[in-house]
């Protein structure tokens, strides 16, 4: 599998020609939707946004309140209702992928502002915490058109997960993310490495179902974890397919091979399998955790994932047509 690459990506701007670029067509209409209980410096990240929405020419966006009740979908069906061509998202993982229910199968474009901990679709588009540098992924045009993954009528378009990594995410305590950031999730994996395994079938489009022992089976779009670790090198974000990783360590030696190996960037990782289909059904014998772009969703037996190709406008650091959706970032930061 290869990908395509012009020049230097830390230096090289985005081509207004290439696919996926939104030519230059005057300012966009632009709307924040924001999470009150996960932005706590509201003031600061407002004027940051609204001075690089300037410094680009483009008119101040309209700010809109998450609820409780409605955790971003609906605010973001009204924006695309209302005309606005971005909308920049301003919490967690939740609040994203909310928002991304609300945009998919539309034209207008998702940009991330990160905050609260986890910030998954973040970390895969390289996304800075600065937030003038994360308007300016938005205001330099590059555009790509994703694959949106669909569990039970939720959206993802990172990865979801059964088992260990649901576990992990739902055991991480809040306080401790506040303090330490992403490290507290390395806490929580340390207190369910012992837990045990799944014994799951797997069914790949029309294929006869696999039956495997595992810890986690994670179905991804793309392929960095929590972190910035990237579990799946080859998850292509637009090829109607997912990758679907098994995870199948038995022991505390497993995983520290298995881990090491990720880390190291190996073309073989022991304990994972990795397969590709476009229509995924996991199914284990016992009810287990599960999540999708790291916000934890009810348990279950099974995991079902249908995947709708290229329903989601993702602003990205560069048009590329490159499986990691991060490549170029480092000049945002500049």
């Amino acid at each position: 599998m290869t990908s395509t690459n012009a020049g230097d990506p830390a230096t090289t701007a985005p081509d207004p020609d290439a696919p996926g670029t939104a030519r230059d067509a005057g300012p966009l209409r632009s709307v924040v939707v924001f999470n009150p209980v996960r932005v706590d410096d509201l003031a600061a990240r407002r004027e940051a946004v609204e001075a690089a929405l300037t410094e680009a020419g483009w008119p101040l966006p309209e700010w809109v309140e998450t609820t409780e009740d409605d955790p971003g979908a609906g605010q973001a069906r009204q924006a695309v209702e209302d005309g606005a061509q971005v909308v920049f998202v301003c919490g967690g993982d939740g609040t994203v992928r909310s928002c991304i229910e609300g945009l998919a199968g539309t034209d207008t474009a998702l940009a991330v502002l990160p905050a609260g901990t986890g910030n998954l679709l973040a970390v895969n588009l390289g996304v800075p915490d600065d937030p003038g540098a994360a308007v300016r992924l938005a205001t330099e045009r590059g555009r790509r058109r994703i694959d949106v993954g669909d569990v039970d009528g939720s959206a993802f378009v990172v990865m979801a997960g059964m088992g260990f990594d649901a576990a992990l995410l739902e055991d991480a305590s809040t306080t401790l993310k506040a303090k330490l950031g992403p490290v507290a999730y390395v806490f929580s994996a340390l207190r369910h490495l012992r837990d045990r395994s799944m014994s799951v079938q797997i069914h790949l489009d029309d294929d006869p179902p696999l039956r495997r022992r595992a810890r986690s089976v994670l179905v991804g779009n793309v392929g960095r974890l929590q972190g910035g670790v990237r579990l799946l090198a080859d998850a292509e974000p637009d090829n109607g397919q997912m990758d679907v990783a098994v995870l199948a360590p038995r022991s505390l030696g497993h995983w520290a091979q298995t881990s090491w190996a990720v880390l190291r960037r190996r073309e073989r990782v022991a304990h994972l399998e990795v397969l590709r289909a476009s229509r995924i059904r996991i199914v284990s014998t016992h009810e287990e955790p599960r999540q999708l772009d790291g916000d934890v969703i009810e348990p279950g037996r099974t995991l079902a994932v249908t995947v709708r190709p290229g329903a989601l406008e993702l602003c990205v650091p560069q048009p590329e047509r490159s499986p990691d959706l991060a490549e170029g970032a480092e000049r945002l930061q500049d």
